[in-house]
């Protein structure tokens, strides 16, 4: 029944696209009248404010707030796993089409702001009426929800679906914000129904401003409760009053609408789906089994940390819109956030405890991302370091008590100053059973992978990494020169190396290099401006040097495409494409895959050529380089 739905989707009918569609992220230009008029009678001092106009542009705010608030939970616990209630993750395609869900509120607040001025007593509206209040509650609980039963049911009549209604079912796994994903005309449609209780109220002189506010409130929390894709409604509030279970819905119910379409179709109050026998007969045994779901146990953890304040945004469990897309140095809209971004800073501080950021499923293997409430400037603060190395530790021993097989370090989690690539804490707990994994093999193998063949020599530049030592000897024992631009560089690797350089280990002052091999701090604006026209960058760390050269080619950072047999990817990690993964991420997942018993932290190397074939057996597969660059 799934796929003969979703295949009636290929019928847009009239009024599917939003008027404003055509303006993209210009879009809120439309809202302009509104927020200067909001801005001129505040700024006027006139007696007569009208208190209802002057609470519309913080009222969108709030249900702006209000939404993404529960965007951030539903994500957060669905990542835990806790009370989920469908297994199946979501992907980029869902959140592509769900990333306008504020047109709806920028459709109703130009219509209150019309009703406003049009509407006779729709201005000037008092603080609070109790009348107002209860005539809204007994509209929405009859006329508005049986209404509405009805035309969720007539959308689904094939005519109907295959033109609106299918937009909405192409998300089997629902968000919060899925419930307001509709075509322009349905929202039309639920504006009529919704604008019963307002329009009486309004009309009969009993509307109020906190009536108002309060019901549509009221209607984005159920909508956003109800499609959150883990249970939280409480069975001893049913048991306390048995009545709720038919004027209240739950989650799970609403979830089996999406999966099974010919069921459940109430608003928010079960009671018309029981009345007229369209009552899914699994929804009871469906709410307990998520209700008796407890916390997935992750078998992969990676361990990573926030970079910059505002990359609180581009975290999974924060802008969806943002995380699906590579994280970019801040913008200047970016600055009309930061009230938010000064209270994520705070909150970070005050929780200071490592968080679920993402889970993704390969095969039958759970792997968790785990963040550390810290920022890049903060690793690099003496003062910090005790106190990251803490954060990190408890890390490890709590993945380790919840029993995953691999932790993988990322990002600056594992630096030879921090805690010795990750060897302190196994010299501290000798007796895990969590494997630690610094990736370093694999980072090595990639790079290698990226340089194009028939290269003789390249340049190493950057900091003097366990992962750029490695590269450097395993470069001199492929009989490819490396040359290396400073003699305290080379010193150190000439003693590092030894004979072992096969005597291709150069100190070279030239520029004409066509492969640079690039580290932390390894990339001088200087250098870049001396190196020759068409130089490939290739980084061998784990951020992206500044680019700086239109006619020079920079490759990524290194990570490698990930299988479609990876679930639940719809965020991009850090600056990285679309189902590019890092390959520190990666090397804790093959680890798993192949069952290895050894740690990879610390000094030591794991084999270069058996990491690289497991990656590749298990559909991990190398980021291109640019083809005329190949031979």
């Amino acid at each position: 029944m799934l796929y003969s739905y979703l295949s009636m989707a290929s019928k847009p009918g009239i009024l599917t696209d939003w008027p404003w569609k055509p303006l993209g992220s210009f879009k809120y230009i439309i809202l302009v009248p509104l927020i200067t008029e909001h801005i001129y009678s505040f700024m006027v001092k006139d007696e007569d404010i009208d208190v209802s106009k002057l609470a519309l542009f913080p009222f969108v705010l709030w249900r702006m707030l209000h939404n993404q608030l529960w965007i951030s939970l539903s994500r957060y616990r669905t990542a835990k796993g806790t009370n989920k209630i469908v297994d199946k993750g979501i992907e980029f395609d869902q959140v592509d089409r769900e990333r306008d869900w504020d047109d709806q509120i920028m459709f109703n607040a130009i219509l209150f702001y019309l009703g406003n001025i049009y509407v006779p007593g729709g201005s000037h509206l008092p603080f609070w009426r109790l009348d107002g209040v209860i005539i809204t509650m007994l509209l929405h609980a009859g006329p508005v929800e049986f209404l509405y039963y009805w035309l969720h049911r007539a959308l689904h009549h094939h005519y109907l679906y295959s033109r609106y209604h299918s937009h909405h079912h192409s998300s089997i796994v629902t968000e919060p914000i899925t419930s307001v994903i509709h075509p322009f005309a349905e929202h039309i449609a639920y504006f009529l129904l919704f604008s019963i209780p307002i329009l009486t109220t309004v009309l009969t002189g009993t509307v109020s401003v906190i009536a108002l506010a309060a019901y549509v409130t009221y209607l984005d929390f159920m909508n956003n409760m109800g499609h959150c894709n883990f249970e939280l409604i409480p069975n001893w509030l049913f048991t306390l009053l048995p009545p709720l279970k038919y004027i209240i819905y739950t989650p799970s119910f609403h979830s089996l609408h999406h999966v099974q379409f010919r069921t459940n179709y109430s608003l928010f109050m079960p009671f018309y789906d029981y009345i007229y026998g369209t009552m899914d007969k699994s929804s009871d045994s469906l709410y307990e089994k998520s209700l008796r779901r407890k916390e997935e146990s992750p078998y992969v953890v990676h361990l990573t940390h926030l970079t910059t304040p505002e990359s609180i945004y581009h975290l999974r469990l924060g802008f969806a819109s943002f995380a699906s897309k590579p994280y970019t140095p801040s913008t200047w809209h970016m600055w009309l956030l930061w009230p938010v971004t000064l209270c994520s800073m705070m909150l970070t501080w005050i929780y200071c405890s490592t968080f679920v950021v993402e889970s993704n499923r390969f095969h039958n293997i759970i792997l968790q991302t785990w963040a550390i409430p810290k920022y890049n400037i903060q690793y690099r603060l003496k003062s910090q370091k005790q106190s990251i190395n803490n954060l990190i530790e408890e890390a490890i021993l709590e993945a380790d008590e919840k029993g995953a097989r691999v932790l993988s370090l990322g990002l600056m989690n594992q630096g030879e100053e921090m805690n010795m690539y990750g060897g302190v804490y196994m010299q501290k707990h000798p007796q895990l059973k969590v494997k630690l994994v610094d990736g370093s093999s694999l980072a090595v193998a990639v790079v290698l992978n990226s340089i194009p063949k028939r290269t003789t020599q390249v340049v190493l530049r950057g900091k003097l990494t366990k992962v750029a030592c490695a590269l450097a000897f395993a470069l001199c024992q492929k009989r490819i020169q490396v040359s290396v631009l400073r003699e305290d560089e080379y010193e150190k690797l000439d003693k590092l190396l030894g004979t072992k350089s096969e005597g291709k280990l150069v100190l070279s002052k030239s520029y004409t290099f066509k492969t640079w091999l690039v580290g932390d701090g390894g990339l001088s604006e200087v250098e870049q401006r001396k190196a020759s026209k068409g130089t490939l960058f290739i980084p061998f760390s784990q951020f992206p040097p500044k680019k700086l050269r239109t006619d020079c080619f920079y490759h990524t950072t290194p990570a490698m495409q990930t299988p479609l047999a990876l679930e639940n990817v719809d965020s991009c990690e850090n600056w990285l494409p679309r189902r590019v993964m890092s390959v520190w991420r990666i090397a804790g997942l093959v680890h798993a895959l192949e069952g290895w018993e050894e740690h990879e932290c610390g000094y030591t190397t794991s084999n270069i050529e058996k990491v690289w074939e497991a990656t590749l057996k298990h559909g991990f597969q190398p980021l291109r380089v640019p083809t005329h660059l190949k031979s």
